[in-house]
């Protein structure tokens, strides 16, 4: 009686990343040498002996979408065991452990294309996740899989703000900034101001903020008021986040001048007097933060 041919036990440690931007997620496309249908992956491989996985996954990423990627600190562990499939020409009883990243790229990087040679990918995409959910875009296990459970990084961050009003030729005038394409709400005008660094004072940041986006000297007053907002969506890091901010907001006043944005590369892009009655139209779109600041500075002339 022939002796039966033992299967072949095979493992592989592979390291992977979750890059989202808005709506979308990067995704890889297996090479036709490994399957003849149209199949997308995340970007990602084995992990080399010797190797930390966080160093894996930035050189595969880089590899197969020519992107710097940024990892974050924690990781989720996915296994899949095929017992009975091929490897190499054989038989095999095939054990995947696939370490998966929260990761992201900057928001001003190229499109991806793919920089290996003959490997196991042959194109880079942003693809839609809608699509990704409703099959249309046809991609591996492991990517529906993390994304029924992948949360966004949350992310809390207490700013401050400055109120500054003058009366202008045509009535009452706001000191407004508008947010660049690297700031959440591109496009839009909010009141100058941000994140208090770590020991600073609130009225500083004002201070330091308002000349940043401003140019003009600030002299903080009180605090009108306490605001908070909540939203999900791609911080200027290009990480997605879950994101709440505390914004405490200063009656303020500036010094004479013609207000300029000094910060280069920053999330603000211009600055301007806006007159109050022009707020919310196409020209000047604006956050909820300047109604509720201009609500709390009415009620107080009004208490």
């Amino acid at each position: 009686m022939a002796e039966r041919r033992q299967v072949r036990k095979v493992q592989r440690v592979a390291a992977y990343a979750v890059i989202m931007r808005d709506d979308h997620i990067l995704l890889s496309r297996l090479a036709k040498r490994l399957t003849s249908k149209e199949l997308w992956t995340l970007p990602g491989g084995g992990v080399e002996h010797g190797e930390d996985p966080r160093d894996a996954v930035v050189r595969e990423v880089h590899e197969e979408t020519g992107l710097d990627v940024h990892i974050g600190e924690t990781a989720h562990l996915y296994s899949f065991h095929q017992r009975n499939t091929w490897r190499q020409g054989r038989r095999a009883d095939a054990h995947a452990l696939r370490i998966v990243y929260d990761g992201w790229v900057p928001v001003d990087s190229p499109e991806p294309r793919t920089l290996e040679v003959d490997g196991s990918t042959m194109d880079a995409a942003w693809q839609p996740i809608a699509g990704v959910l409703d099959g249309s875009v046809p991609v591996v296990s492991l990517v529906t899989e993390v994304l029924a459970e992948h949360q966004p990084f949350q992310m809390q961050r207490v700013a401050a703000y400055a109120l500054v009003l003058r009366q202008g030729p045509s009535g009452e005038e706001v000191l407004l900034t508008r947010n660049s394409a690297r700031g959440p709400h591109p496009g839009q005008w909010t009141l100058p101001g941000g994140g208090i660094d770590h020991g600073e004072e609130p009225r500083q940041t004002v201070v330091r903020e308002v000349r940043e986006e401003t140019s003009l000297h600030c002299t903080v007053g009180d605090v009108l008021d306490v605001g908070s907002t909540h939203f999900e969506g791609t911080a200027p890091s290009g990480r997605r986040e879950d994101f709440h901010a505390l914004q405490i907001v200063f009656s303020a006043e500036v010094s004479d001048g013609e207000p300029a944005v000094l910060e280069v590369g920053g999330t603000t892009d211009a600055v301007a007097w806006v007159p109050v009655d022009r707020l919310g139209s196409a020209e000047h779109p604006v956050r909820d933060l300047v109604h509720t600041a201009l609500a709390a500075h009415r009620h107080r002339l009004g208490a």
